[in-house]
């Protein structure tokens, strides 16, 4: 007979009765829709409120005064971006553990997958420490404006709060994911965002606060969000999943702590690559022009891919339970489905972004020089809208088999080796400026989806899950042993 959590999950995952005497593939593919948009919606709202903070604390940063804002764009561009993706992809090894051990229903070992986590996450925390508090000295060292590097180097102490949101909340993010549960981190992502925007109006417009008044609002806003999900988590409303502390969670560490670098590389090697592109276009002749035109083409392709990434989400979480329960054809199932939603949402958004190419730069600038230069880079726009439609969904069923590794060697050799190098002969040497900087990216973007098409086209599932099932009884823990090890 089942237990509570088991027939959680089993409603959760749509397993009735009528499924199994059900085979017909409109109701099966009904079915996978709905838990995809069920673990995609929340993961987007997440993902577009906790940019949102970031975005607008620019916009106040840029009523306090020009060296304010440059210097908080010069931080957050590449300081924020290069922590973010180091803990951010660090963190999504979680995707991977927790996602099989819930599709296994091994409950009891999600929250020490977390506790795991936590440790070797603040670990790489604080080996971070000091690029946020040495930023001034190596600004200069790089040759930045001494005002500006002064500037930057007291907004990135204030960030150092924010790093420790990034770990606690990226991970508590993902084992709420894994167990379907992860509608509260909509809830309390946008109530995050809601507080935000009230407290800078307030510290900035009203008390005059100046630096402090607009990186407080940020600290108070997202920390209020981690409490929330640390009161979720301990209040009792994951009862089969969390256990309490244990001190089994600091044994077998090192296995986490490569599995989480792995994940580390393959995600920061994607996140950074956008930010490098960008610094390789600020030593074009003209640069003001092909670097606003560069950036509103990213800003754009930002927001779409934030729906995208959602996906991304829905398939690591779908593609890693499916293989810890032992069901490789659910998994390649799923996989299917994710795809076709993905690459359907892709080209609407393509089409409307070419269409209305001439217009849409006029939502982020008046100039009519920066306007036509993004105009000139719509048929490209569009192409890269599509390629961010099938990329994020490919890396999730990457991080819920857990090939992390594989994937990092694909985008290293995909973005790097190609991308950049493409991207900085065709800009430079053949003098297509912006637009040669944007087919070295997509070239890089186009290598790295074929790469991963062609590794899941000939992904053999059954194997997958017999890796998955000797990763999780490799570590799993006896529930009766594990309970007296608790703190």
């Amino acid at each position: 007979m089942m237990d509570g959590s088991e027939a959680l999950e089993d409603k959760l995952l749509g397993r009735d009765q009528s499924e199994h005497v059900n085979k017909d593939l409109k109701v099966r593919v009904w079915n996978e829709s709905k838990i995809l948009w069920r673990i995609a919606s929340p993961a987007m709202i997440t993902r577009v409120a906790t940019y949102g903070i970031l975005v607008a604390t620019q916009s106040f940063m840029g009523h306090i005064g020009e060296t304010e804002l440059a210097s908080y764009a010069v931080i957050q561009i590449f300081l924020v971006r290069f922590a973010n993706g180091i803990v951010y992809g660090m963190a999504s090894a979680l995707e991977t553990l927790c996602g099989q051990a819930f599709g296994a229903k091994h409950y009891h070992m999600m929250g020490i997958y977390l506790q795991r986590s936590w440790i070797v996450v603040l670990c790489t925390s604080v080996i971070l420490l000091p690029v946020f508090i040495f930023t001034s000295p190596l600004l200069k060292l790089i040759g930045q404006e001494e005002e500006l590097a002064e500037v930057a180097g007291k907004i990135s102490i204030w960030f150092i709060p924010i790093l420790y949101y990034f770990v606690f909340s990226m991970t508590m993010q993902k084992f709420l994911q894994a167990q379907l549960k992860n509608i509260i981190i909509g809830w309390l992502s946008t109530a995050s965002f809601v507080i935000h925007l009230i407290l800078s109006w307030l510290f900035v417009y009203k008390l005059s606060l100046g630096i402090p008044g607009a990186m407080g609002a940020m600290i108070i806003s997202t920390w209020t969000m981690v409490i929330g999900e640390f009161v979720y988590i301990f209040g009792g409303w994951c009862p089969g999943t969390w256990k309490g502390f244990s001190m089994s969670a600091f044994t077998e560490l090192w296995p986490i702590a490569k599995l989480s670098l792995s994940s580390g590389v393959m995600l920061c090697l994607e996140l950074w690559y956008n930010a490098v592109l960008v610094l390789v276009a600020g030593y074009m002749k003209n640069a003001a022009i092909a670097i606003s035109a560069f950036s509103i083409c990213l800003n754009i392709t930002t927001w779409e891919l934030m729906i995208c990434v959602g996906f991304l989400s829905a398939a690591s979480v779908r593609v890693a339970n499916e293989l810890g329960r032992g069901d490789a054809e659910a998994a390649k199932f799923s996989t299917i489905v994710n795809l076709s939603t993905t690459l359907s949402i892709g080209v609407l958004f393509s089409v409307l972004f070419l269409v209305f190419s001439h217009v849409i730069s006029y939502a982020f600038t008046s100039s009519a020089e920066v306007a036509k230069a993004v105009s000139s880079l719509a048929s490209l726009l569009s192409l890269s809208v599509l390629l961010n439609s099938v990329q994020p969904v490919l890396s999730g069923v990457a991080i819920g088999a857990g090939r992390q590794t594989l994937v990092a060697y694909v985008n290293l050799a995909s973005y790097y080796l190609a991308g950049i190098p493409i991207g900085v002969l065709l800009g430079y040497v053949a003098n297509l400026a912006a637009k040669g900087i944007w087919i070295g990216m997509l070239c890089g973007v186009a290598l790295q989806t074929l790469a991963l098409l062609w590794i899941t086209w000939r992904t053999d599932w059954k194997d997958q899950v017999e890796r998955a099932s000797q990763r999780l009884n490799k570590w799993l823990l006896p529930p009766s042993e594990d309970k007296t090890n608790h703190a």
